[in-house]
């Protein structure tokens, strides 16, 4: 079987569902507070932005996950399944 992009499902929009809102916004400020983190620790640096940038990225794609598949069973948590 060959590999499946899933087009459909990653550009369709996925308007918010009960419950939905309060998670994005836990993320939001998990990565927040880990960016803030790492911006006062560590010194101003091309390592510092990719690291604020991977977090960014992190938020994105948790928040992805929540919209384009919480339709489906809920995975345990530390699933990695679907990687």
């Amino acid at each position: 079987m060959a590999y499946s992009l899933n087009l459909e499902n990653r550009f369709t929009y996925h308007p918010p569902q009960p419950g939905q809102t309060e998670r994005y916004e836990q993320i939001r400020a998990g990565g927040r507070a880990l960016a803030q983190l790492l911006a006062e620790l560590c010194p101003g640096s091309p390592e510092l932005t990719r690291a604020i940038n991977a977090v960014d990225d992190a938020v994105m794609l948790a928040n992805a996950a929540i919209a384009r598949h919480s339709s489906q069973q809920e995975a345990p948590h530390g699933d990695t399944a679907h990687r």
